[in-house]
């Protein structure tokens, strides 16, 4: 590990410890914060052109892993089931497409679409737009589409949307509740108030384990194969520890293998492992390592559950969004 993802380490544990940790960084901090706040300021007065179709954006307020991809997918889903037509734009973070707006296709390779857009676009076979445009984006996914959600986004202003939801981790919150790079803040807490709806992961829904995949042949494994299991963990994404915590839970012995969020892996970063030991890692993660995946390697198929009362909230807001979408177009159609 190089001098500066050692001192990134550092900077990103310290968010969630007490501020004082990371006060040498507060003339950056400084800096920062002014431009947060014009930032948001300056769209507010110049708003972008609403969308031909609702745009729900589903967010965070802090840096890393809340649990937001897979809250999307049960957001498609939900919305499938209400009748309505979904669609996904994303940034395509680790991603670099030849020209964009990209539109994946099952032969989309991963390099140009980045990791989440490939999994959402396997998981759901629903339309994934990508472009770091993302307004770009929605106008390409509302021609398949009546209503789209954007894979994060909550700051990307120049995006125009319906609704807005908020991803919280219940077991990280906001750490030590300071903007970057003091704390993990992309905004400030006050932000909170204006958006339609927070989702914290653990009390309003819960990301549960659903099977152990085969990472070769899609053969399916119960959850109780890892019982007792001796397995190296593979994690690139922005919480790995709850993915850790996740094995422990089913009662394997995890060695840990963690990589930066969104990392490109390549063959040679599996040179640990072992034929006689169980390699499991993240569907994230396995979407970019399918063409080297040796037979016995296995990703952690994971589902995103809300509570009765939460789903209902949810469903109503799809529903009113829907009905709002309707009345604009017949507005439209009779002016």
């Amino acid at each position: 590990m190089s001098v500066l993802q050692r001192l990134a380490t550092r900077i990103e544990h310290n968010w969630y410890q007490p501020a004082w940790k990371n006060a040498w960084l507060l003339p950056l901090w400084l800096l920062v914060a002014p431009l947060v706040w014009f930032k948001r300021r300056w769209f507010l007065r110049q708003p972008p052109a609403a969308n031909t179709v609702p745009v729900v954006v589903v967010g965070n307020l802090t840096v890393g892993g809340t649990g937001k991809t897979p809250l999307i997918t049960l957001l498609v889903e939900r919305a499938r089931a209400l009748g309505l037509t979904p669609a996904i734009i994303s940034r395509g973070y680790g991603g670099k497409a030849a020209q964009y707006p990209l539109l994946l296709t099952a032969e989309t390779p991963v390099s140009a679409s980045g990791d989440e857009p490939a999994l959402l676009f396997r998981r759901l076979q629903c339309p994934v737009v990508v472009d770091p445009q993302r307004a770009r984006a929605a106008q390409v996914a509302a021609r398949q589409a009546d209503i789209i959600f954007s894979d994060d986004g909550l700051q990307h202003y120049a995006l125009a949307r319906d609704a807005e939801l908020v991803v919280v981790d219940g077991q990280r919150n906001f750490g030590n509740g300071w903007l970057l790079p003091v704390g993990p803040l992309r905004e400030s807490l006050s932000r909170l108030r204006t958006v339609d709806q927070v989702l914290v992961n653990g009390a309003d829904f819960s990301v549960e384990p659903v099977a152990l995949m085969n990472a070769c042949t899609g053969q399916s494994l119960p959850l109780t194969a890892l019982q007792g299991q001796v397995v190296d963990a593979v994690a690139g994404i922005g919480n790995p520890q709850r993915f850790y915590r996740t094995l422990q839970g089913l009662g394997a012995q995890v060695t840990e293998h963690s990589f930066a969020d969104h990392y490109a892996f390549t063959a040679q970063d599996f040179a640990f492992a072992q034929p006689q030991r169980m390699l499991v890692m993240t569907e994230k993660d396995w979407v970019k390592c399918r063409d080297f995946a040796a037979d016995y390697w296995w990703y952690l198929q994971v589902g995103a559950m809300a509570t009765p009362a939460v789903q209902q909230q949810l469903d109503q807001l799809l529903l009113r969004l829907a009905s709002g979408r309707a009345q604009r177009s017949s507005g439209e159609h009779h002016g």
